[in-house]
This record gives C-alpha cells, sequence and structure tokens, in this order.
C-alpha cells in the first residue's frame, strides 16, 4: 500500500510540469514580440531619422524603405510632398510637377514631360478603378531602354495614332455619304401633296388631342346601334332611356371639334351616357347584330360622303363662273363713262404699229377688265423694250366700253394697244364656224338651258364645268382663227386673261419652231395630261388618228407661227374634227381638247421655265419653279379676283393691280 501511494504521488508531479511549461511560455512570447518591436523601431529609427520624418508612423517609414530601393530621391520627395500637402497620391500632381515621362497617363489627352535618366513604366489611369498599374516590364525599371526597342515603341505608337486619325477620317466621310443620300432621299418624296398625311401637321401634335370629343361621337355611334337594336327587340323603356341620352350627348357636342369648346356639362353627359351603354350591352349585346348595324351605318356615311363631294364640286364650279360684284362694278362704271366721251378721245396712239410685223405682237381675248390689265401691266413692266409690244384686244360687247376706257385712262406706257369687239367680226359667222352653228341647234340648246339640267345640287356636278358660259362665247374659240383676225401678222403670242407675266417675253420671238405651228410648253410629266385624259379612245376616228400616250400641251402662253398656219390650213383641220364632234362622242366641250387634235404633231415643245401652270388648283408647287418662271398660269377654278383663290399664290397677281385707283376705291375692291 505504500509503495503504491508513492507511484501515485510521482504520477502527479510528472503531469504538473508540462502545464507550467506552457504557461510559461506563453507568458514570456508576448514579452519578446513587444521587445523586439521596440528594438525593431529604434533602428528604424537610426535609419530614417531627419528633419521632416520624426513623427511619421513605422508603418509608413517601412513603406518608404521598401520604396527606396524602387525610386529615385526625386520620386520620393515628390510622394511624401503629395502625402504632407495633398492628402493621397495625385495623377494631377505628377503634371504639375513635371514628373518623369516614363509615368505616361493611358486615354488622357496631355503627358508627363520625359526625364531620360528614369524609365517608368506606363500607368494606366482609369477614373471607374482609380488605380496605378505598372506594365509587364517592370523589372527592367532601373534599367535604360535599348535605342532599338525605343525606336520600335515609337514606330508603334506613330501607328496607332496614325490608324486611329484614318478610321476617324473614315466615319466623318462615312458620316458626309449617309447625309447626302439621306438628303437626296427626302428630296424625292412630295411631302406636300394635298390630303397626303404627315406627322408634322398640326392636328397630329397630340395623339391625345380632342379626345373627349371623339369619346362623346363614338358614344353616339354605339347609342344609335343599340337604339336600333332596343327597338327590333321591343325594349321600350331601354329605348326611351338610349333616345334621351342621344339627344342630350347630340346637344352637348353640336358642331364642336376641340375639347376646348366643349360646354361644362359634357363630362355629366358622357357619364350618363357610358351607363346607359353599358346597361344596353348587358341586355342587348349581339355580336352579329352589332356588325351589322355598323356596317349599314359606314355605308350610309360613305354615301353622304360622296353626295357632299358632289355639292361640293358644283358649289365651286359654280363659283368659278361668277364675276365677283367689284368687278362688275368696275365694268359698269367704266362703262358708262366711256360712252360719255367725245368720239375723238376714244382713240388709242400709235396705232400704225398694229399691222407692224417686226415688232411683238400679243393675242388677248378676254371679257375681265381687271384680269386684262394685269396681263397688259405685268408684261410691259418687264418688258426690256415697251415700245416694241403691241398688244391686240379682242372683247365681248357688253365689256368693250368699260375695256376701252380703262386703258385710255391707264395707258401701258410706250407699248401699243388696240381694243376690238368680237360681235363685229363679220365673217364669224355660223355658216362658216362649226361652233356657232352647234350652238344655234337645238340638241346643244337643250343640253345647255332645258335637257339634263340636274335638279339637286349634286346630281349634275360631273357636267357641271362643261356648261360653263365661256364655252358658249366666241372669246374662247377665236383662237383657231388667229390668221383671219390678224392677216397681216407673220407671229403673234397668245396669252390667256389668267395669266401673270414676270420676265421679258422677246425671247420667244426668236425661238426656232422647226416648221411646227404652236409652241407650247408640254403636261405629260404625269399621266393624266396625255391625249387619253382629254379624247374618246373608244371612238374608232379618235383611236385610228392618234397616240393615247402621246404628251398633252399647256394653252395659255402659245408661240404660234401664222405663215405655218396658213401653209398648213389649220383652221380647216379644226373645222373638220369640230364638225365630226357635232354630238360631242370625240371630246367634251372646251377648247384643249380640239387644239391637242388640230395641232396634233405640230407642237414644237418650249422649256417648262416659260409656262409653269397650276396656280389655280394646286396648292403644293415648287415656290423656286413659280418665282423663276416667265408666266405663271391660274388654270383651275380658283381664279386670282376669286374669294376661293390660294392665298398663296394670289400675291403674284395682286402685286401688278394698284389698289388705291379711284375707280378700284369707288368699287370697294381691294387686297
Amino acid at each position: 500500500m505504500a509503495v503504491k501511494r508513492g507511484l501515485h504521488r510521482n504520477r502527479a508531479a510528472g503531469s504538473r510540469f508540462p502545464i507550467a511549461v506552457f504557461i510559461f511560455v506563453l507568458l514570456l512570447v508576448p514579452l519578446i514580440f513587444f521587445v523586439g518591436r521596440g528594438l525593431y523601431t529604434s533602428d528604424q529609427n537610426e535609419i530614417l531619422s531627419g528633419p521632416g520624418e520624426k513623427n511619421l508612423d513605422w508603418r509608413e517609414r517601412v513603406a518608404l524603405q521598401h520604396a527606396k530601393s524602387l525610386f529615385s530621391k526625386e520620386v520620393i520627395d515628390v510622394i511624401a510632398a503629395s502625402t504632407n500637402d495633398m492628402g493621397p497620391l495625385s495623377l494631377d500632381f505628377f503634371r504639375k510637377n513635371n514628373l518623369s515621362a516614363s509615368w505616361k497617363v493611358i486615354g488622357e489627352k496631355t503627358s508627363v514631360a520625359t526625364d531620360p535618366e528614369i524609365n517608368l513604366t506606363a500607368v494606366d489611369a482609369k477614373q471607374e478603378t482609380s488605380r496605378v498599374k505598372v506594365d509587364d516590364d517592370s523589372d527592367n525599371l532601373a534599367q535604360p531602354l535599348d535605342p532599338a526597342k525605343l525606336a520600335r515603341r515609337q514606330l508603334r505608337e506613330s501607328r496607332r495614332a496614325s490608324r486611329a486619325t484614318e478610321l476617324t477620317q473614315h466615319d466623318d466621310e462615312s458620316i458626309v455619304k449617309l447625309e447626302s443620300a439621306a438628303i437626296e432621299r427626302s428630296k424625292s418624296v412630295d411631302s406636300a401633296v394635298l390630303g397626303k398625311y404627315s406627322i408634322w401637321r398640326k392636328e397630329n401634335e397630340n395623339e391625345n388631342s380632342d379626345s373627349t370629343v371623339r369619346l362623346m361621337r363614338d358614344q353616339i355611334i354605339m347609342a344609335r346601334v343599340y337604339l336600333s337594336i332596343a327597338k327590333m327587340k321591343n325594349k321600350p323603356d331601354l329605348y326611351a332611356q338610349l333616345q334621351t341620352r342621344l339627344r342630350e350627348s347630340q346637344r352637348a357636342l353640336g358642331e364642336t371639334t376641340a375639347d376646348a369648346d366643349l360646354p361644362k356639362s359634357a363630362p355629366e353627359r358622357i357619364k350618363a351616357m357610358g351607363q346607359v351603354l353599358s346597361k344596353s350591352r348587358e341586355q342587348l349585346y349581339d355580336c352579329n347584330l352589332v356588325t351589322g348595324k355598323l356596317r349599314a351605318m359606314l355605308q350610309s356615311a360613305d354615301e353622304q360622303v360622296r353626295s357632299l363631294k358632289k355639292q361640293s364640286t358644283f358649289l365651286s364650279q359654280l363659283a368659278a363662273k361668277t364675276i365677283p360684284n367689284g368687278i362688275h362694278c368696275l365694268s359698269m362704271r367704266l362703262t358708262i363713262d366711256y360712252y360719255l366721251l367725245p368720239m375723238e378721245k376714244r382713240k388709242f396712239p400709235r396705232s400704225e404699229n398694229l399691222e407692224n410685223p417686226s415688232l411683238y405682237h400679243y393675242a388677248l381675248f378676254s371679257d375681265n377688265v381687271l384680269a386684262a390689265s394685269v396681263v397688259v401691266n405685268s408684261t410691259v413692266k418687264n418688258a426690256k423694250d415697251p415700245s416694241k409690244h403691241v398688244f391686240h384686244l379682242v372683247t365681248d360687247k357688253l365689256n368693250f366700253g368699260a375695256m376701252n376706257m380703262w386703258f385710255l385712262l391707264n395707258p401701258p406706257g410706250k407699248a401699243t394697244i388696240h381694243v376690238e369687239n368680237v360681235d363685229e367680226f363679220k365673217w364669224l359667222n355660223s355658216s362658216y364656224c362649226p361652233v356657232l352653228r352647234q350652238l344655234e341647234s337645238a340638241a346643244m340648246k337643250n343640253y345647255y338651258f332645258k335637257a339634263d339640267h340636274p335638279t339637286t345640287l349634286s346630281s349634275g356636278a360631273s357636267n357641271l364645268k362643261y356648261r360653263n358660259p365661256k364655252y358658249l362665247s366666241m372669246l374662247n374659240h377665236l383662237r383657231f382663227y388667229l390668221p383671219q383676225v390678224y392677216p397681216k401678222l407673220d407671229k403673234i403670242l397668245f396669252l390667256d386673261d389668267d395669266i401673270v407675266v414676270q420676265k421679258d417675253l422677246t425671247g420667244l420671238w426668236a425661238v426656232d419652231l422647226h416648221g411646227k405651228v404652236n409652241g407650247a410648253v408640254e403636261t405629260c410629266g404625269e399621266s393624266f395630261h396625255r391625249f387619253d385624259k382629254y379624247l374618246n379612245f373608244s371612238n374608232p376616228h379618235i383611236a385610228r388618228n392618234f397616240d393615247p400616250n402621246a404628251c398633252g400641251w399647256a394653252y395659255g402662253m402659245n408661240m404660234f407661227d401664222l405663215k405655218e398656219w396658213k401653209k398648213k390650213d389649220i383652221t380647216g383641220i379644226y373645222h373638220k374634227w369640230q364638225n365630226m364632234n357635232e354630238e360631242r362622242t370625240l371630246w367634251k366641250l372646251g377648247t384643249l381638247p380640239p387644239g391637242l387634235i388640230t395641232f396634233y404633231g405640230l407642237t414644237h415643245p418650249l422649256q417648262k421655265s416659260w409656262h409653269v401652270l397650276g396656280l389655280g388648283y394646286n396648292p403644293s408647287l415648287d415656290r423656286n419653279e413659280i418665282e423663276n418662271a416667265a408666266v405663271v398660269h391660274y388654270n383651275g377654278n380658283m381664279k386670282p379676283w376669286l374669294e376661293l383663290a390660294m392665298t398663296k399664290y394670289r400675291g403674284y397677281w395682286t402685286k401688278y393691280i394698284k389698289y388705291d385707283h379711284p375707280y378700284l376705291r369707288s368699287c370697294k375692291l381691294s387686297e
């Protein structure tokens, strides 16, 4: 027992010894660490001690110790100064202190100045990371670059710069080519055609504009549909509610086209109508029935639109035939004053020029005093030598006195003018002229005055323009008898009274017509200005003798060679075809179709700049073409002296009228 206890004690003592050693080591290691740290710090202080570095933290001293092996004293000074003055290292500071050129900022416009003694790698300054990266050649920092390597580096850099310049230039050229191509494509697009949709039109600026008006119209349409179905299905209560709401909405909407013009009660009407429509949908909705009713309403609306279009055509044709009160007043006042003049004061000067073939002669046939004055005034004002221009004006008996009086009061400067009465041409009678004989026939009288007259505004609109009084007047057909009216002349320029002259026209007398009779501007730029537009090619006489695709030309400014006219018997050709058209089977009434037939193959095309047409019907003419034209023509219904004239073109005409003239003021004629 004693032995066992001794052994037990020895084992207990042995087990306590390692524990004591472990505790001793735990206490000794920190002590050694702190002592060593103090010794190490003192050594470092001895190494880096200086006037500006005594208070540096030991970590900064360690970093500077390692940096000293990498950087020269100049770099270390800059880093120290940057840290003291500016805080963290800044690339801006390197630029300011002209550090070595080896510090190259990639992606920046300016580079740092060069120092041949130091060859640091390039620095890649990236804003998003704000880090400075060193190139793969960092192991050669302390060694100067080989001249061959430096030359290769410079060559690579110059190649990159030239390539960048080439790419930039190529991009610029591509952009210029694309812009030019886009401009050319835009020129070929006619965006000014009347009625064509354009996102720049005012009504399309806001997709939701006037949405309340559209909503009310939609509700009214659906109310009409359900009203019909309610009556069909015998729902009197719902029918009465729909009818009441429909009347209220129609009364609130009226003729309104904009939300701003709606009454204050409109929102309430919309809400009430919506409730009734919702109720109707629950009780009456049937897809087939609703679809059928909407289709019937659409068809009815189309018929109404066609009817309104016919009425609009009728009214526009009617307006084109009328003479404004002011012009009628002017004609009456001038007529009265003319017949009060003594006979000796009714004569025009320079009558000896009327048959002189060496002068420039114009033929103007008109019954509109104001229009004729614009033609004469514009021609004289733009003529280089007005004394060589002679105007032969023919009018009817009603306007003969007014036309004479106007030009006696307002003589055209040095130009010569003569006014004649078509009713005094005794040779122009029904036995000689087919048109006069046809106008005297019973069939023509029925056509104009009795038979086929429209009973409503819309029924006769399609033929109304052919019932225009100008087709009954010989002033309109006198253009086919120019050699008979002016037998002593060799050439004459025919002008309509709805034209304006903008340039000197004397060059037309020098144009070589190459043996042709008529010099005119062709109008077949579009297909509808070819012969098949004006002539009836279902008639064998027309089909045998003419080409349906032949190019049409314009009446209104025509140079006629009267010598060739007589040789080719143009008036006889006109008479032949006019006699064949007594039943109007070859063409309808007018002077252009018989003109196309009579001068077929005998018309010389003039340059288009001599004569621009369409100012009386086409709102999308090119303004440059108008201003560069020698003559502009208001052909169409929108004559410049009518209220329905297009405002954008009217100024070319009104500039040749003196609205302060006493006669114009007394008749209240103004711009």
